[in-house]
């Protein structure tokens, strides 16, 4: 229920209602350096974006103190396009070895030696043994998180030389599919997030907003989910004459961490603009702003070498992504019917989303 509850609630990593955080880890697991980051990279940039939507659809009251209470949730969507769903990318890579006959990466790379099916099985499988402890300079190209089920992951491997036990040999050039990994997202068009939200104020033109869900364990072996991030507006209309329309300066950030495997953190800052039409409970209130933002997202995890025989090396992988977003222009509409809040946007930036509240007003 728990591992239900938070695909549900946050869709955190942009997985599918019926996709578990689980499957992610597993398929990180398989990849380590640069195939990762390519991989993982839409979702930091998406998933940052989302975190800094959503946050105003309306200025503080101009009053010194006043009771203004909204409670709700919030969803936001960053669009994918087609380029992010495959990426292209060289690094270094480890591939995983076994016995002879065991059909493992290595044992694949092996058989690109000229005359390999000549050798003896005890030199063939010191050859499987030299190639999986060797890291190759490779290119790496395949689905990203958001990529297709259809697609996989390849990698080509240059010609290069090896040693085995006091000989050289010399593999060809080649490409590997790399088996499991593949589009999580099976190319959604959209990357989701939804998170409570609350706002008080007024005092001299300031409101805060805060968005918190309690810790909720995943599963023993991720650990931990954590989500926290608040904000302040301020109308700058308590301290400049600023006619028909109100001005407010705002400043949000936020942190979220999902045990020891990602954590992300967002900040935004600009001015937004509104203007109320109609009366205190039944209001239209178009609005708009321009706000500086980052994000990036830290990654840790294990990268499993299967060495055969029931034995797998375990090498620590981490790395930072900073997501895409640098800025963005902010165009929406709250509509208010009694103590009911509703109100969409539309964000421009260099990955365009949109944003949804739904609040209860006192």
């Amino acid at each position: 229920m728990k591992k239900t509850f938070l695909t549900v609630l946050l869709l955190v990593l942009a997985l599918s209602s019926n996709v578990q955080t689980q499957d992610l880890t597993e398929t990180l697991t398989k990849m380590a350096g640069s195939a990762a980051q390519g991989y993982v990279q839409p979702v930091a940039s998406g998933f940052g974006a989302d975190l800094n939507g959503g946050w105003f659809h309306k200025s503080p009251q101009t009053k010194i103190f006043g009771i203004d209470l909204e409670l709700g949730f919030v969803a936001m969507g960053t669009f994918t396009n087609e380029e992010n769903k495959t990426f292209s990318t060289s690094g270094g890579f480890r591939f995983g070895g076994g016995a002879v006959g065991s059909g493992s990466q290595s044992e694949d790379i092996a058989k690109n030696i000229p005359n390999y099916n000549l050798l003896p099985n005890t030199q063939k499988q010191q050859v499987i043994d030299a190639i999986s402890g060797t890291e190759f300079q490779v290119g790496i190209t395949g689905p990203t998180i958001v990529g297709t089920k259809t697609d996989t992951m390849k990698i080509s491997i240059p010609t290069r030389q090896i040693t085995a036990n006091g000989q050289t040999y010399t593999i060809n050039g080649n490409t590997q599919t790399l088996d499991g990994v593949v589009g999580v997202l099976d190319g959604s068009a959209i990357i989701p997030l939804m998170a409570p939200q609350a706002s008080i104020g007024t005092i001299y033109g300031t409101q805060l907003t805060f968005r918190y869900l309690p810790d909720i364990e995943i599963d023993p072996t991720i650990g931990k989910f954590s989500y926290f991030g608040f904000g302040v507006q301020h109308n700058l209309g308590m301290w400049l004459p600023i006619p028909i329309v109100d001005v407010s300066a705002s400043f949000f950030t936020q942190n979220l961490k999902i045990g020891s495997l990602f954590e992300s953190k967002a900040t935004a800052f600009g001015l937004n603009v509104s203007k109320q039409l109609g009366f205190a409970f039944l209001n239209v209130t178009p609005y708009a702003g321009f706000m500086l933002e980052s994000s990036k997202m830290n990654v840790t995890y294990n990268f499993e070498v299967d060495k055969g025989t029931g034995i797998k090396e375990i090498i620590p992988v981490a790395f930072e992504l900073n997501g895409e977003n640098k800025s963005r222009l902010t165009v929406g509409l709250g509509i208010r019917l009694l103590v009911v809040n509703i109100n969409v946007d539309y964000n421009l930036g260099k990955q365009n989303s949109a944003t949804a509240g739904v609040f209860f007003a006192f």
